[in-house]
């Protein structure tokens, strides 16, 4: 036989080589440990569950209901009515009832302190179905946000082509409109689907007086008594999320005189379909992909995003002036809870905090970047009180994100972000609000709403003493086999995964490690174990990627996970894996073990 035949053959046969889980070494000898004879008692696993697992507060009926949700394996010879063998164990851990976050935790944050003392997970352009040019405008992304949480939702609003009725669009770009009743009632109908938290409207104004009346009759209309219309013209406080459940809030600046925006209505022809000179740049820009979203932020988390380029999106010249209109339509005005606007005078100005009102302030990124340097503590100082918003700067047409550590380490409240797209920056919104039971609302830590005991301000750059240190141990994976055609990652032999696994916080913690690559293997068995010091844990998520390594060409993606790492269960947890959109493999998984020390 020749050596290519037998190459050839050879490969054939490991394609095929069925992928079967067995316990690691590790797991083996604790279950030797924590049983009898062959076998686990519920008394064992009960001991299991408080001396391996920590969970402390564990009970008899916890084990016995862990044995219950075990009764499906009694076809498989896996379940003996006097106990657990090793499999059945095994089963356990790297089950779907053990998971790394405690699903009984729900909301357990203190919900009664005013909105500006929480993380809010906030859409950007909530509208648009893909790239930020030329993409469908639809409530149907709005819906898909509610459904996953998000707590705020952008509407930019424009007149329509006939000037008697509101739209919402992407302005001066090619994206089709949607009317904005539409998107109004879709809110309405899943605002408390996914959480009863309140929903935060944030809108982009670009009417005449005579249609924001209509855009008020029509907000009223459609939410009736669950809007939160204070009807002052600054509120001194925020209210809590408590006080606001199943409430909608409308958060916008005093709009612009239709006057003074003629160069709008200048410029209409490019809702109609005439380019402008910018959007003819960008046409040639994102040709060809309308709604495909190109994953360009995968870099940026590991520090290889240098793009300085100023953003264009438009928003800062509709923020630049707050001074009361005349002909602002008052019913309008009375539905704006949430005052937001950009006072003149430079960053000083805008970050002033006045005792008696509370207001809303955008930055695009790169002005965050900016002003952080400078500026910092006075934006904690700021965002104590305020809200701060971050948006995407305008040259990331394709719908990508930014690292939102930046804009969460000083405080800001609400990091705004396209719930579209995809890559390693979603993935970490994504995992900051699985926290609080997914609620939407996260409490942010002491350290920024308070001053030091001498006056100090926290400052994330700064070098503090380690707090803990998280032990993570990779022990295998498993699922691909099951989820992925069997030819994905290569046509002809099984594939060869690694597995990444790292901090996203303040920079003295953030960091990226990986495992070796085992070639040819649909069941990889790392057994690698990684330490992770951290200075400020109440600010850190873990960040756990796989791929599987590919010598010519890019590494192919094997699914990924973020989680939170003050709510991280210690012990041996079975941590279900994600693709590049977020939604959860319904078999990938990798077997963990987590210890704080």
């Amino acid at each position: 036989m020749s050596k290519q035949t037998y190459s050839v053959c050879f490969c054939f046969r490991r394609r095929f080589k069925l992928a079967v889980s067995e316990a690691p070494e590790e797991i083996k000898q604790l279950f030797g440990e924590y049983s009898e004879n062959g076998l686990m008692t519920v008394d064992h696993l009960h001991r299991f569950l408080i001396q391996i697992q920590r969970q402390e507060n564990a009970t008899l009926h916890d084990a016995q209901a862990i044995f219950d949700s075990l009764h499906d394996l009694k076809h498989l010879n896996l379940f003996h009515r006097k106990g657990l063998n090793l499999e059945a164990f095994f089963k356990y851990l790297f089950g779907d009832v053990n998971p790394p976050l405690d699903p009984k935790l729900g909301v357990h944050h203190d919900m009664t302190a005013p909105l500006s003392h929480y993380y809010i997970f906030t859409g950007h352009n909530s509208y648009l179905t893909g790239n930020q040019l030329s993409s469908d405008c639809s409530d149907v992304p709005i819906i898909n946000a509610l459904k996953k949480g998000v707590r705020v939702i952008e509407l930019d609003i424009w007149p329509n082509s006939r000037k008697d009725n509101v739209d919402v669009l992407h302005g001066r770009t090619l994206t089709t409109p949607v009317a904005l009743i539409k998107c109004l009632r879709s809110i309405k109908d899943y605002a408390f689907v996914a959480s009863e938290y309140p929903v935060v409207i944030t809108l982009e104004d670009h009417l005449t007086p005579d249609l924001q009346a209509k855009v008020a009759e029509m907000i009223s209309q459609t939410f009736g008594d669950i809007l939160f219309a204070p009807g002052s013209e600054c509120l001194k406080e925020f209210p809590s999320p408590e006080s606001l459940k199943r409430r909608v809030i409308i958060s916008t600046k005093p709009p612009k005189e239709y006057l003074e925006a003629k160069e709008f209505k200048e410029k209409e022809g490019s809702q109609s379909g005439k380019e402008t000179s910018e959007v003819k740049a960008w046409g040639r820009e994102v040709s060809g992909f309308k709604s495909n979203i190109i994953d360009d932020d995968k870099n940026e988390l590991d520090g290889d995003d240098d793009d300085d380029n100023d953003d264009n999106d438009g928003k800062d010249d509709f923020e630049g002036d707050t001074k009361t209109r005349k002909d602002i339509a008052p019913e309008y005005k009375r539905l704006i809870a949430i005052h937001a606007g950009k006072p003149k005078g430079g960053l000083d100005e805008c970050l002033k905090v006045d005792p008696d009102k509370v207001r809303r302030l955008s930055l695009s990124e790169q002005k965050l970047e900016k002003a952080i340097v400078t500026h910092g503590r006075e934006i904690i100082r700021f965002t104590r009180r305020n809200i701060l918003r971050v948006y995407p700067k305008g040259t990331r047409i394709n719908s990508s994100n930014y690292n939102p550590l930046i804009g969460w380490t000083h405080g800001a409240q609400m990091v705004a972000f396209n719930m579209q797209g995809y890559g390693r920056s979603l993935w970490l919104m994504h995992g900051m609000f699985r926290g609080n039971g997914g609620c939407g609302y996260i409490k942010k830590p002491r350290f920024l709403l308070e001053s030091g005991p001498h006056g100090e301000i926290f400052d994330p750059r700064s070098n503090f003493p380690v707090k803990t240190t998280l032990k993570v141990k990779v022990y295998m994976g498993e699922g691909w086999y099951s989820d992925f055609r069997h030819t994905h990652f290569d046509a002809y032999s099984p594939p060869d995964f690694y597995t990444r696994v790292g901090i996203a916080g303040v920079p003295a913690d953030t960091v990226m490690k990986k495992t070796k690559t085992l070639e040819d293997n649909w069941v990889p068995v790392w057994n690698e174990e990684f330490e992770f010091p951290l200075t400020v844990p109440e600010l850190a998520l873990l960040r756990i990627e796989v791929h599987e390594y590919d010598m010519s060409e890019k590494d192919d993606f094997g699914g990924q996970a973020c989680l939170p790492i003050s709510e991280l269960r210690r012990g041996i947890r079975a941590v279900p894996l994600y693709n590049e959109k977020g939604e959860k493999y319904y078999s990938v998984k990798l077997l963990m073990r987590f210890e704080f020390v």
